[in-house]
This record gives C-alpha cells, sequence and structure tokens, in this order.
C-alpha cells in the first residue's frame, strides 16, 4: 500500500542561498506597526481620482448588450454613459 503514497517531505533549502536583502526589496514589503499594516509595499498604484462603487438598477437588455461584447463591458457602460453627460 506504500507504493501508492507520494512523498511529502519538504525539500531541504540552504539558508546560504537565500537571496540578497537590499533596499529595493525592503521598499516592497508590507510595513507592520503592532501587527497593523500601515502600509503596503505592492500592488495597484494610487490614481487621482479613483473610481467610485455605486449600485444603478439598469434594464436587462442594456446589461446583456454591453455583457455581449465580452470582457471590459463596464468600462464601456461607463464611457457610454460619459458621452452622454
Amino acid at each position: 500500500m506504500s507504493a501508492n503514497k507520494q512523498d511529502t517531505k519538504a525539500a531541504w533549502v540552504d539558508p546560504d542561498d537565500a537571496p540578497e536583502l537590499t533596499d529595493e526589496w525592503f521598499d516592497g514589503a508590507d510595513v507592520h506597526d503592532g501587527g497593523v499594516l500601515t502600509r503596503r509595499g505592492r500592488g495597484r498604484p494610487r490614481v487621482a481620482t479613483p473610481k467610485q462603487q455605486i449600485t444603478l438598477r439598469l434594464d436587462a437588455d442594456i446589461i446583456e448588450r454591453f455583457r455581449a461584447t465580452g470582457p471590459g463591458w463596464q468600462a464601456r457602460i461607463n464611457e457610454a454613459l460619459r458621452k452622454a453627460g
């Protein structure tokens, strides 16, 4: 029965093979203060005018028409509303 059992032992990693910790590496790290995240070191950069999430009720046929155009349909609704405004 042990012939089908897969090896689950973790591969040993030599600590001397660890990458060098440079200033660039630390700049990309999250900063915690007392267990609380105070700064994210990675991710999407902040924009000057972020989009706001709202609830908007639209007719089903409008939603279906935009969804049928594929990924990015919500951005296309945003463009259509911008042109109409």
